[in-house]
Formats: C-alpha cells, structure tokens, sequence
C-alpha cells in the first residue's frame, strides 16, 4: 500500500535537512505547489540541543499565501509567512 504524501508531510520531512541550502532547496519545491515562490529567507538557530531554520517566504499572490498557511500551518510574520523547520542535530549551524 502507497500512502499519498500531503503537503504537511513533506513539510516535516525538511526536518531531516541539515543546513539552510537543503531547507532553501527543499521548501522552494513544496512552495511550487502553491504559486511562484518571490522570495525566501532563512534563518538558522540553535538552543537547548534543537535545531531550527525560520523560513520567511512571500508568494505572489494573497491568494497562494493563504492557500500554503491553511496547508501547511504557516503565520503571518509582517509582510512575510513564516514557516519554522526543525532541523537535523547531526549538521552544525551555519
């Protein structure tokens, strides 16, 4: 049996990423599905032994970003969505 994978399931298969680059490489092909991707920035943090990438995007339309919040859990950061990854602990941050 093959089981369909939602887009929040390839969300969270970017927890498997190590460094920003695969974040960057990985999400601008999930965020396809939604409209053409016009920016993204990524920010990598490190506390308490977890690892984590803010993803800060902005699609082209208002339409596609709601579209991509209601799929994939992302907030509203001023103009920007926001999307938090968990990362891999084995890679160091960059």
């Amino acid at each position: 049996m093959i089981a369909l994978r939602t887009s929040r399931d390839r969300l969270n298969s970017l927890a498997g990423c190590g460094d920003a680059a695969s974040v960057r490489s990985m999400l601008s092909e999930l965020c396809a599905e939604f409209g053409k991707l016009m920016r993204i920035d990524i920010f990598t943090i490190a506390e308490a032994e977890k690892r984590r990438a803010l993803c800060l995007l902005r699609l082209e339309s208002a339409a596609q970003e709601r579209q991509l919040m209601t799929s994939l859990g992302a907030a509203r950061f001023g103009d920007d969505l926001l999307l938090i990854v968990e990362l891999s602990r084995n890679a160091a941050v960059h």
